[in-house]
């Protein structure tokens, strides 16, 4: 059965399964049928991670560009841009959590791993905007994420501080 995990994936599983519903549990390939449920799972949290670091990350430069930069960079236009990023991240956040309901109890953890990614990544993106003079570093973003799990998926949630759009 070792060799048909490895050939045939899809037949491998079928069978696997059909030895479960039988309750053959002895034959089952137990190796590779644990790594194939934790190699998922981590698939998972990995989408997860991706979608949350791509919603920081343009939360991020919107707080920056209106706390610190306020209008002389960005304009309404790309505001709204990063909007339609958040507003698509937050939709992936939602939709891997309705399908994978696991997933909820791992959003704290996922959430303090993604957070130094999109920092990194927020830091990056707005260097090449900004003036010589304004160049971001690692000081430029709170050590931790300044908001809540349930701040960042909050649908029409921004940290426009004060800016109207």
């Amino acid at each position: 059965m070792n060799s048909l995990y490895h050939t045939d994936y899809h037949q491998w599983l079928t069978n696997q399964v059909a030895l479960l519903r039988n309750h053959d549990f002895d034959q089952l390939d137990l190796e590779n049928l644990l790594e194939d449920l934790e190699l998922g799972i981590e698939s998972k949290v990995d989408n997860l991670e991706h979608f949350l670091i791509n919603l920081i990350h343009h939360l991020l430069k919107m707080d920056y560009q209106t706390t610190v930069l306020r209008d002389s960079v960005a304009t309404e236009r790309v505001l709204k841009g990063w909007m339609v990023t958040i507003n698509n991240s937050r939709n992936g956040v939602d939709e891997l959590i309705e399908k994978n309901n696991c997933l909820t109890s791992r959003t704290e953890k996922t959430l303090k791993e993604a957070y130094p990614k999109a920092k990194k990544r927020a830091i990056e993106a707005m260097n090449i905007y900004v003036n010589k003079n304004q160049k971001l570093d690692n000081n430029s973003f709170p050590d931790e994420c300044p908001w809540t799990y349930e701040q960042l998926i909050t649908k029409g949630w921004y940290p426009l501080n004060g800016v109207e759009l």
